[in-house]
């Protein structure tokens, strides 16, 4: 199970979306107004004049509650090494997913920088790449997925 190649990249899938709860994926520093907003995969912080913020959890959780599932699906189907054809299914859903955590990240960047006035634009931390590095090896998962299907079925038509 663990010692074939999409395994580690499904696994690594994984550990890419759940450490993408730890990192912010955007932030801008207004230091004319002295505000200060921050995008997390489960909150997204306005800190105006060093003291007062404002925390919204409704439109970043969706990307934390994203994520999650996207973990839990990759990890599902890191278990369902005997039946190729519900792993390349899973990991069809999961890009899906991915696609939407990062459509969603997006949405959200530009919404909260146009909500937010002052100089300057906002810039994409680690949070934001993390899905994208999940994506391609999620890609290269499926990959090598359809190359031991092809595998099996030709060994299957020489018997």
């Amino acid at each position: 199970m663990i010692q074939r190649v999409q395994s580690l990249f499904l696994l690594g899938v994984a550990v890419c979306l759940i450490t993408m709860l730890f990192f912010p994926i955007w932030e801008k520093v207004d230091l004319e107004a002295q505000t200060s907003t921050t995008l997390k995969a489960y909150v997204a912080e306005v800190v105006t004049s060093g003291e007062q913020s404002e925390v919204f959890y409704f439109p970043a959780a969706i990307v934390g509650f994203l994520a999650i599932v996207g973990a839990v699906i990759a990890l599902f189907e890191l278990f369902q090494y005997r039946s190729r054809l519900n792993q390349i299914k899973l990991g069809a859903l999961n890009s899906l997913v991915m696609a939407g955590i990062m459509g969603v990240c997006v949405y959200l960047t530009f919404r909260f920088e146009q909500n937010i006035a002052g100089n300057g634009q906002g810039e994409y931390q680690m949070g934001m790449y993390l899905p994208a590095v999940a994506l391609i090896l999620n890609l290269l998962a499926n990959r090598f997925i359809r190359r031991d299907e092809s595998l099996v079925r030709s060994v299957d038509r020489l018997r």
